[in-house]
């Protein structure tokens, strides 16, 4: 971002909007609306408002994983951050030290070899980076574990150091996370979903809004190293690609919720928009040279202005429009990050055909 933004720690979300005060709930949040010029201030449960009938939202389905395990690498205490599983069997994590808060901070991975002994008497051992450009992730093995029972029985959710305290797996879960066959899920929650509720979920449906899930596992995006994101498994079901191919023919607007919905969708569309059904890994980094090809909105959270997200957002918005909501958000006093407030961007209400990329805001 070209804006000096720098977000003050009592602008944090430290708690989720339910344990604020008495009577809130999920979507007890506030809602920043952003039309390429146009910046304007609403509570969430505005959103329908905001919307009209045709419109799509494109929702996330995976269900976050309790992915953070205490361990040992000889006497020193670690957690183990489990991120993604690979088609082999291995798993890239991401190990940290306890900062003596509850929470942890960010230590370099291997080498390769270390052994981290962790609950029950598993071993995990790291194999080599997963990328040769980060020391931060590490593709491991568990020999003759189940992983996932392991998280389950002792693992929980990802925490980091802006937070207040631990809470329930539940607090992490949106209202539209579904269990996989498999039991994979995201090693972060995908939090843009977090403040839909049923009841909102019910006036927008009633209003004429649909909904379009697509699954995409999210791996563990360190607050402090803000890397561009590494390939994740996703999946585009037939009966969404077609939802969102007809609401593209139509009059209908293609919302992201998040930027796992818009990594997803603009991973299974064709050159010219059209999108199938597809599953599998995606590399795919979108930004403002990238363009989008798909969606015409956004709504997600307020990210740091270091994180590789705000090049997605430029991407939809334009350099220039998230500079403005951001400044706007910062002197509206708004909260970042998974338990903050949200940013719905639209399109720019004046007149133009086709498809919005970042050159028609």
């Amino acid at each position: 971002m070209t804006t000096a933004l720098r977000v003050p720690e009592e602008r944090l979300a430290r708690v989720p909007a339910e344990q604020r005060g008495p009577g809130l709930d999920r979507d007890s949040v506030r809602l920043l609306v952003s039309r390429g010029t146009e910046v304007s201030h609403h509570e969430f449960v505005e959103l329908p408002g905001q919307l009209r009938a045709g419109d799509l939202l494109v929702v996330n389905t995976s269900a976050t994983l309790a992915a953070a395990v205490d361990g040992n690498i000889g006497h020193a205490r670690v957690v183990v951050h489990f991120s993604t599983r690979g088609d082999d069997g291995r798993w890239a994590v991401e190990l940290r030290d306890p900062d003596g808060r509850g929470t942890t901070r960010a230590r370099a991975g291997g080498p390769a070899g270390t052994q981290v002994r962790l609950p029950g008497g598993v071993r995990l051992v790291l194999e080599e980076p997963l990328t040769a450009r980060s020391l931060r992730l590490w593709w491991g093995r568990v020999p003759d574990a189940d992983v996932l029972g392991l998280l389950r029985r002792h693992g929980r959710p990802v925490r980091y150091s802006y937070t207040e305290r631990d809470q329930p797996l539940s607090v992490y879960q949106t209202v539209f996370a579904l269990p996989s066959d498999d039991g994979d899920g995201s090693a972060e929650m995908p939090s843009a979903a977090r403040p839909f509720t049923p009841r909102l979920v019910a006036e927008l449906v009633s209003r004429g809004v649909q909904f379009a899930p697509i699954t995409l596992h999210t791996g563990v995006a360190s607050a402090e190293a803000h890397e561009p994101p590494y390939p994740e498994r996703y999946e585009v079901p037939p009966a969404s690609a077609r939802l969102i191919n007809a609401a593209k023919a139509g009059e209908g607007r293609v919302v992201a919720v998040g930027t796992t919905a818009v990594r997803a969708v603009e991973s299974a569309a064709e050159p010219d928009g059209v999108v199938l059904p597809r599953k599998g890994w995606t590399d795919l980094v979108v930004t403002p040279e990238r363009g989008v090809r798909v969606v015409d909105g956004l709504l997600t959270g307020l990210h740091e202005p270091e994180a590789s997200h705000l090049l997605m957002l430029e991407a939809i918005a334009g350099r220039a429009a998230v500079n403005r909501s951001y400044d706007a958000a910062l002197s509206g006093l708004y909260l970042w990050h998974e338990f903050g407030d949200v940013h719905l961007i639209l399109p720019d209400k004046s007149p133009h055909s086709g498809h919005c990329s970042s050159n028609c805001w």
